[in-house]
């Protein structure tokens, strides 16, 4: 059973640090670079910097997949055959169970043509290599609400969020105070409970 559904809808996996892995077939070689990403701005960024880096490629195929409902992907064969890079490349994200993750694979050419079959193995295993070195961790699925309280009840309203695994997005500390806050999906009952249990505290759903 993959990690994907080995568990509830309130998780999710992806991988916390960056990897790299080098994969040779009859010369070419493969570098497959691993990243964590939240947003499409963020793969952008990465094929940049890869592409700077790595300015005399043959070239710089890519896949990802984002979002906890994992409906963002995309996949480039950057001038290789058709479906014999980006698609290997996602499916070895998909295998995986992995989400907020994106893989560029790097070519040199080495002067001997691979053939489809020969390319999908190279894409496909230089991926694996580059996952296999980076853990895959789990998170929770958040949900973000609005919490809105007098100052002076901070230490009752912090008491309750950390402990159970929220995360601050953004705050406004005033004498009514107001927190953007992500909510893992399993103790949002209780979040909102707890909170709605502090005097004058007012929570929201955004």
């Amino acid at each position: 059973m993959s990690q994907s559904d080995s568990m509830e809808n309130d998780i999710y996996f992806t991988i916390s640090k960056p990897s790299t892995a080098e994969f040779k077939d009859r010369g070419s070689k493969f570098i497959a670079y691993a990243f964590p990403i939240a947003t499409v701005a963020d793969f952008k960024m990465r094929m940049e910097e890869i592409k700077k880096e790595h300015s005399k490629a043959t070239h710089h195929c890519f896949a990802y997949r984002i979002g906890t409902d994992k409906n963002i992907f995309r996949s480039g064969d950057d001038g290789e055959p058709s479906g014999t890079a980006g698609k290997p490349i996602l499916g070895q994200i998909d295998s995986k169970g992995l989400t907020d993750v994106l893989v560029i694979v790097v070519r040199y050419f080495g002067g001997s043509l691979l053939g489809v079959p020969g390319l999908i193995n190279a894409y496909k295993t230089s991926t694996s290599l580059a996952l296999q070195v980076t853990p895959a961790v789990q998170k929770s699925i958040e949900e973000k609400f609005s919490v809105e309280f007098d100052y002076t009840r901070i230490n009752e309203v912090m008491a309750i969020i950390k402990p159970l695994g929220c995360h601050i997005i953004e705050q406004e500390m005033n004498l009514f105070s107001r927190l953007t806050i992500g909510v893992p999906r399993n103790k949002k009952e209780e979040v909102v409970y707890r909170l709605e249990g502090v005097r004058d505290c007012l929570v929201t759903k955004k």
